[in-house]
């Protein structure tokens, strides 16, 4: 086999792969503009025979969706700012700064990594609740403000900043919070925007801790909404497509938008740890 043949063969593959992995949200949001029924009919069809908004209207109209959404953006966009917050500072400092007991309070660190999220669940719950925090936006963000996963991207990261550059900020009399402000974190750029985007896609997409700490449908993320109102729409295909794309094409696009950022900082973190 020549070598043209091989680049054909290879990339028809990929291109085959492509449409297989981008067929279902194609569809997806094609029934989304059918009538309401259409898409159960059989064979099911490819295409809208007359496109409408109507579920569209539905689901923000009369579903409440639009409150869904912006619990949604709200608890994320908070988790995210928090979780950057404090990995960031914590991360650095398990890289750079010396103190009693770092490296045993980092290797339990990484033994938290090996420990299912919902074992902790429960406590975490019993915790929250005594504290007067269930069925609130806190219930949510709090737990996710800083993870051993986010920590420890960020060290590794940060171990590749030289220590000779932090040693002459302080030899010229910069303070540990004017270093991290004015010399770290702009080289800390890649691996933020990488935690950011991860921490707001987890925290988007999440449905079991949420489903768990809040009690009422006021406080309810677009995932639960959804969830509840699949039970009382069962046989709507049509509905649930509109519900699955309003949940969708917010992170799609942002993934698609930072995705180069995304990849360099897990690749550089993968290097220089």
């Amino acid at each position: 086999m020549n070598a043209r043949a091989a680049k054909a063969i290879i990339h028809g593959l990929l291109i085959g792969g492509t449409l297989v992995a981008v067929f279902p949200l194609l569809w997806m949001l094609a029934v989304s503009f059918m009538q309401p029924g259409e898409a159960g009919s059989l064979p099911p069809p490819l295409w809208p025979a007359h496109a409408t908004w109507h579920n569209y209207e539905v689901l923000f109209l009369r579903a409440g969706v639009g409150r869904y959404l912006f619990n949604s953006f709200a608890i994320s966009a908070a988790i995210t700012l928090l979780s950057l917050a404090f990995n960031l500072m914590a991360g650095y400092a398990f890289a750079k700064l010396r103190f009693a007991g770092r490296e045993r309070l980092f290797q339990m660190l990484l033994g938290l990594l090996v420990i299912p999220a919902q074992v902790a669940m429960l406590p975490l719950f019993l915790m929250l609740k005594s504290m007067g925090l269930v069925n609130s936006y806190a219930a949510v963000v709090l737990p996710a403000a800083a993870t051993a996963f986010g920590i420890f991207l960020v060290r590794q990261y940060a171990r590749g900043i030289p220590d000779e550059l932090l040693e002459a900020a302080r030899i010229d009399g910069a303070g540990e919070l004017r270093i991290f402000g004015q010399i770290v974190l702009p080289l800390l750029k890649p691996i933020m925007v990488t935690l950011a985007i991860f921490t707001f896609l987890t925290a988007w997409n999440d449905f079991m801790w949420p489903l768990i700490a809040l009690t009422g449908q006021e406080h309810y993320t677009l995932p639960l909404g959804l969830a509840s109102l699949a039970r009382e729409h069962a046989q709507d295909s049509e509905l649930m497509m509109a519900g699955s794309v309003v949940t969708v094409i917010p992170v799609l696009a942002l993934f698609l938008a930072m995705q180069r950022y995304y990849i360099e900082g897990l690749l550089l973190g993968s290097v220089k740890g």
